[in-house]
This record gives C-alpha cells, sequence and structure tokens, in this order.
C-alpha cells in the first residue's frame, strides 16, 4: 500500500477553534494510507512580491511543506461568507512565483465548519474558486459542510457525535481514492 503524505490547512488561528479541533481528530478518522499533517499557518508575513528576492523563511518552510505533500486538505472556518485571511495568504504565497507554484495538480479536499446551520458554504465555495488558478483539483463530491460546531466537541476536543464522526471517516475515505486517482507516483 502506498503511502500519501496530506498537507493540512487550517483556516483559523485561535487555540480553540472548531476547525483546528475538527483537523486534530480527522488523525484518528482518516484510512491508513493517508498521513495528516497540520501545517503552522501562525507566523506567516503577508504576501508581499518586494519579499521574492530573500523570502522570509516562514514562506520558504511553507513551500517546501507543500511541495513534500501528496495531496492538500483545507479545514475552515467562514469569515464574512468568505474564506479567512491566513488561508488566502498562505494560498499566495505557495503559488508564487507562478513558475514555482507549489500547489499544482495536488489533489484537494475541503471541510468547512460553523457553529451556525450554514455550515460555512460560502467559505467552501469561495475556496474552491481560489484554488482553481493555482491548479489544485478539488473533490466535488462528496462535500463537507459541518454546522452545529458548538456542540460537536467534548472538555477534551474530541469529537463527541457519532453520526458526524461517521461522516468525516466517509469523506476521508473519498478523499483517499480522489488523493489515489489524481497523484502522480
Amino acid at each position: 500500500m502506498h503511502h500519501y503524505n496530506i498537507a493540512v490547512l487550517v483556516g483559523s488561528l485561535r487555540k480553540e477553534s472548531f476547525s483546528l479541533k475538527t483537523a486534530k481528530n480527522l488523525k484518528s478518522l482518516t484510512p491508513k494510507s493517508l498521513s495528516l499533517e497540520i501545517l503552522d499557518l501562525h507566523d506567516l508575513p503577508l504576501y508581499n512580491q518586494d519579499l521574492e528576492a530573500a523570502p522570509p523563511e516562514q514562506w520558504k518552510k511553507l513551500r517546501q511543506e507543500i511541495n513534500a505533500a501528496d495531496g492538500v486538505l483545507f479545514v475552515t472556518p467562514e469569515y464574512n461568507r468568505s474564506i479567512p485571511a491566513v488561508l488566502k495568504n498562505a494560498i499566495d504565497i505557495g503559488s508564487r512565483p507562478k513558475e514555482n507554484n507549489t500547489w499544482n495538480g495536488k489533489p484537494g479536499g475541503i471541510i468547512s465548519i460553523s457553529p451556525g446551520q450554514l455550515s460555512a458554504f460560502g467559505a467552501n465555495h469561495h475556496l474552491r474558486q481560489v484554488l482553481v488558478p493555482v491548479n489544485v483539483p478539488v473533490m466535488a463530491q462528496p462535500e463537507a459542510y459541518v454546522g452545529g460546531a458548538a456542540t460537536l466537541f467534548d472538555e477534551n476536543g474530541e469529537i463527541n457525535n457519532e453520526s458526524t464522526k461517521d461522516f468525516l471517516k466517509m469523506f476521508l475515505r473519498s478523499y483517499e481514492q480522489w488523493v489515489i486517482t489524481n497523484t502522480k507516483l
């Protein structure tokens, strides 16, 4: 069995964010062929083309981590019907310079999570649009919208809802097939 390294990008910087808790829980729900690594986006300087002559170390590290990944998984909240700035910044950094686009061809998956009933639908679809020009083929089905996040976790940050766990397992099995189908070995 081939092993696939998946970079996980979390769209929230908050320590107790629902997105981060979800991303951490995914590790125990993931098929054995996938290894998930949550990338640290906390200290990424904003993208500025003027810095490309001597890129910040955080940019270099992010680019190396994405280059080393076989696929990318995004776990995001919704901010003002869109994606958080930290995610957009990471995408911009990884896509530049254009001839070295680290995202190019990486099979992608998106899980959006929110305390509300719309389950970050807007962020999910906006992120899909943002990933098109950087050539991330995003899995179309199943779509993953997780609502009611405020009630999904126990005091240890573990998902306490079996139907949510079952859904995420199913999503990850589908994503595993997406990665297998879309990865160049």
